[in-house]
């Protein structure tokens, strides 16, 4: 019987959710996702010193701190390139989550670096807070055929005004609406009773029934059973002691979600402009807090990051 990582890539996209190219070599997924966090611990370890002084290196003694930090990402990227056949995610500084302009500005550059490096612009995915700002963002860089990955989704309303904005695709974090809600509630919730679990099979038969062509990658598992019962989501981005759960284990797995099933769903269209959208982000506490709080931790290892750099440019 094949592992249960053969199994579920039948059914799904398996990309990995790290910053560390030996995971990346031993699972063999599809695309590697990255974020601020990601990177600063990846960029703490002996084994990937040189990259970071490659980095601060190629940017010069004289150039601004957003530039080494974009360098540095798209350094990463490069190198995990060289491992995954498909596409990486590089993240916009977060701290730039409410402006439209300097969140398109930074994507540009990113991309820029990319070309330079002589990579194609279909192999990468700007990452960005799904806050109003950041959709924005998105739409317009998708007009331009930049592809986005609008990421901290924790809402309906989010997932179908991404969905409206055309971008290329989400990622809703199962494991963070978990978190919330055992949090806010005391209880404990498995398998398919999972709220995170709930709001991807959501968004993904919706997307399925209106015919978006957005990608769901359901993102940021606290264990195997939520991306078990998210088998069939059109990706998954896991980490890799979760890859190694799945990897070690040779139970069946089952087809959850299924895009002709979908289809024929009674569900009713949504839509949302600005005000609509904020109100309803307003009225769901636990996406209202969980984008607050992603935005400030990745803008917070941002900052880490800077001090990392400082310290090694003297």
């Amino acid at each position: 019987m094949p592992s249960q990582l053969e199994q579920l890539k039948s059914f799904t996209t398996v990309v990995a959710d790290t910053g560390d190219f030996e995971s990346m070599k031993a699972f063999t997924p599809q695309d590697a996702t990255t974020n601020p966090s990601l990177i600063l611990k990846a960029a703490g370890l002996p084994a990937y010193a040189a990259l970071v002084d490659r980095a601060i290196a190629e940017a010069g003694p004289d150039a601004s701190m957003d530039n080494v930090i974009d360098l540095l990402l798209v350094t990463f990227g490069q190198e995990i390139l060289k491992i995954v056949p498909g596409r990486v995610s590089s993240e916009v500084d977060a701290r730039l989550s409410f402006d439209t302009g300097a969140t398109i500005e930074r994507a540009h550059h990113i991309i820029d670096l990319y070309a330079q490096a002589g990579i194609s612009r279909d192999r990468v995915l700007i990452k960005i807070a799904s806050t109003w700002e950041g959709i924005k963002a998105a739409e317009s860089l998708e007009q331009e055929g930049i592809h986005c990955n609008l990421t901290l989704l924790f809402s309906f309303a989010q997932a179908i005004a991404c969905a409206e904005a055309k971008v290329q695709l989400i990622s809703p974090f199962v494991g963070r609406i978990l978190d919330w809600h055992k949090k806010s509630t005391g209880n404990e919730y498995v398998g398919a009773d999972d709220p995170g679990v709930i709001s991807v099979t959501e968004i993904y038969n919706y997307y399925k029934k209106f015919g978006h062509a957005t990608e769901v990658m359901g993102a940021s598992f606290r264990n195997t059973g939520e991306i078990l019962e998210l088998a069939g989501c059109d990706l998954l981005t896991i980490s890799p002691n979760l890859l190694q759960e799945l990897a070690e284990s040779d139970a069946t797995v089952e087809r959850k979600l299924n895009a002709t099933t979908a289809a024929s769903a009674d569900i009713e269209r949504a839509t949302y402009d600005e005000k609509s959208f904020r109100f309803a982000l307003n009225e769901d506490a636990m996406a209202t807090e969980k984008t607050a709080e992603g935005i400030r931790n990745f803008a917070a290892d941002i900052v880490k990051l800077e001090q990392l750099i400082d310290a090694k440019r003297g």
